[in-house]
Order: structure tokens, then sequence, then C-alpha cells
């Protein structure tokens, strides 16, 4: 009869501990990450450059937190191919709709009418 420390399933609980470890420190690493990137979008948003460059900044900046989060914590890292295309599919259609929500409704649009604009309408309308 063996004795229960020379089991085989004791080196399998062996090997998954130390994969589990490892996910823990590389969850632990990527969080300090996200913590500092996070201090460098505020360190920007104060920094005095042109709204372009600190708008592309920032949304690089966010982007990489944003693959960094869906890849590791969401554990896009270890699921199926088809898991994450689907994932970027509805990624892709949720900014597609906002972007058109942005220019549909978007600040242009959104300006109220003057009277000097509106002095043709109404010349219009009491010709009729």
């Amino acid at each position: 009869m063996s004795s229960p420390a020379t089991t085989p399933h004791d080196s399998t609980d062996a090997h998954g501990h130390d994969l589990a470890q490892n996910r823990f420190w590389i969850f632990t690493q990527i969080a300090m990450l996200l913590a500092v990137i996070t201090g460098l979008e505020l360190v920007t948003v104060y920094l005095p450059f042109v709204a372009w460059i600190l708008i592309t900044v920032l949304v690089v900046l966010s982007t990489v937190k944003f693959m960094f989060v869906i890849f590791y914590f969401m554990h896009l890292r270890w699921d199926k191919a088809f898991c994450t295309i689907l994932f970027f599919i509805g990624l892709v259609l949720a900014g597609g709709t906002m972007w058109a929500l942005l220019k549909l409704f978007g600040a242009e649009a959104s300006k109220p009418l003057t009277s000097a604009a509106l002095a043709p309408v109404a010349s219009e309308v009491r010709a009729a």
C-alpha cells in the first residue's frame, strides 16, 4: 500500500498550486501596472499640451488598460478564440453605435437656432 505522500495525485496538486501562484503574481503585477497607467492618465490631464495630443495619449492609455483587463481579468487569454472574436464583434458594434450617436447628437447639431437663421423660414411661412 502506498503512502499518501507518494501518490501521483499530489504532484498534480503541487503543479496546480504553482500555476495558481503564478497567476496570482501575474494578476498582482497587472493590477500594479494598471494603477501606474491610471496615475499617468491623471498627470496627463494637467499637462499644458494641445487638446488633440492629450486626447490621443488618454485614448491610447485607456486602450492599453482595457486590453489588460479583458485579456487577464476577464480571462479572454485562456478562452477559446471564438469567444474572443465574439467579444470584439460586440465591441466594434458598440463603438460604431457610440460614434453614430455622437455624430447625430453632437454639439454642432445641438446648437439652438438664432433669429437670423429662422428669418428665411419665417418669410416662406408668411408667403404661403
